[in-house]
């Protein structure tokens, strides 16, 4: 049996039908509590100038109460979301402004109005149009009345009746689908600050990964290196390869500060600033670079400068950013000697580079870390190059600004 797909926009034409039914059922619903009072009203012998707005009222305002709870905003915007919009992301949250309050009242007005007339559209008006088309030539459609002019005419209002339901339920969804998601969106200043909340949230992710990636990925690096020296030499060299086994073990345990330190950052995204682990910068270089030693790097540095007078953001992003130099070496070329050149002056400048050619960094790494290292400086509006120089050998140039122009 073959399927075939309904198109897109009879699609949502079936959706915003299904919107407007569910409007028809609260409205049937409230018109079965709310029809003794609307009755009085009109019966009370008021002008129907005064009683129709009255009637109204009586109906809207239940109506109105309803929508002005707190979780009602949050189940229209559900509903528009996949129903008239098709946006996921149209989805809002409840009520905590008298606005949103009020604008969500007036939708749940608009949205059982307007189904309460598509209901009243399709009990009444496609049951007529049948009837058009199925009474006999010689009956009555409704009673002793008949409709001339035989099948032809009969045929033809029937369809044009039916037009006009469709018609009908499709005008009002267009029109919900286009005020619905404006009565659910907050003022200016609310939009504002939900997509600034947004970008805080990207960004703190983004925060994250890079602190993950290059603190506890270097660790970790440091541990295959390591581990994988360590089963190397187990049986021709005992005591190298324990020593190995020993830098395994402080390369481990530095991954469990980082990633302790990295926990520390979760918990003040959500407001808990108690046991932070203090970042690394570059005060700690020399430990930074002993461990690549340890791990069989060969690195020659030279520093100059204050590093103690850095200020503490740029000191502890170039730590950053020197460890994922010294991670690339280990990864892509162990073994291999390097240079690191630190400059501390009006600008901080970090240079790292092979003393040999054809060791640049290559497919084996999935390129996060290079792009971690251009954010950290883009961040500090610094520059990032990286790549062989003429000489075939892989350089690492990084300029920080020290103090904010």
């Amino acid at each position: 049996m073959v399927r075939v797909p309904a198109s897109p926009a009879l699609r949502r034409e079936l959706h915003r039908w299904v919107y407007l039914l569910l409007g028809g059922a609260l409205a049937l619903a409230f018109g079965v509590v709310l029809a003794w009072p609307v009755q009085a009203l009109v019966s009370s012998g008021l002008p129907l100038v005064l009683a129709v707005p009255l009637a109204l009222l009586v109906v809207a305002a239940p109506l109105a109460a309803v929508g002005a709870l707190a979780e009602t905003r949050p189940v229209e915007g559900a509903a528009v979301a996949a129903l008239l919009t098709g946006r996921a992301e149209d989805r809002v949250g409840p009520s905590v402004t008298a606005a949103q309050r009020t604008r969500t009242g007036l939708l749940v007005v608009l949205h059982v109005g307007a189904g309460g007339l598509a209901g009243a559209l399709l009990v009444v008006g496609l049951p007529t149009a049948v009837l058009l088309a199925a009474t006999p030539d010689a009956g009555g459609l409704f009673g002793d009345v008949a409709v001339p002019g035989g099948w032809p005419v009969r045929t033809a209002l029937a369809l044009l009746l039916a037009a006009a339901v469709v018609a009908g339920g499709d005008l009002l969804g267009r029109g919900l689908a286009g005020l619905a998601p404006r009565l659910l969106a907050g003022s200016a200043a609310e939009r504002l600050a939900a997509a600034e909340a947004a970008v805080s949230v990207l960004a703190g992710r983004d925060r994250l990964a890079r602190e993950l990636h290059d603190s506890v990925g270097h660790s970790l690096s440091l541990v295959t290196v390591q581990a994988g020296a360590a089963r190397r030499l187990v049986t021709r060299d005992p005591a190298a390869a324990e020593a190995a086994i020993r830098a395994t073990e402080d390369a481990a345990r530095r991954a469990l500060v980082d990633l302790d330190h990295v926990l520390g950052l979760v918990r003040e995204e959500s407001g808990d600033r108690a046991g932070t682990a203090p970042a690394p910068d570059l005060r700690d270089l020399d430990e930074l670079v002993g461990t690549a030693r340890d791990a069989g790097a060969r690195v020659e540095t030279h520093v100059t400068g204050e590093l103690d007078a850095l200020p503490a953001v740029v000191s502890r992003e170039a730590y950053r950013i020197v460890q994922e130099g010294l991670t690339n070496v280990l990864r892509h070329a162990p073994g291999a000697a390097c240079r690191l050149d630190v400059a501390a002056g009006e600008d901080l400048r970090i240079r790292l580079a092979d003393d040999g050619p054809g060791t640049v960094p290559g497919a084996p790494g999935g390129g996060r870390g290079l792009r971690g290292l251009r954010e950290r400086a883009r961040d500090l509006r610094g520059t990032v190059e990286a790549g062989p120089d003429a000489d075939g050998r892989w350089v690492l140039a990084v300029r920080l600004p020290v103090h904010a122009r």
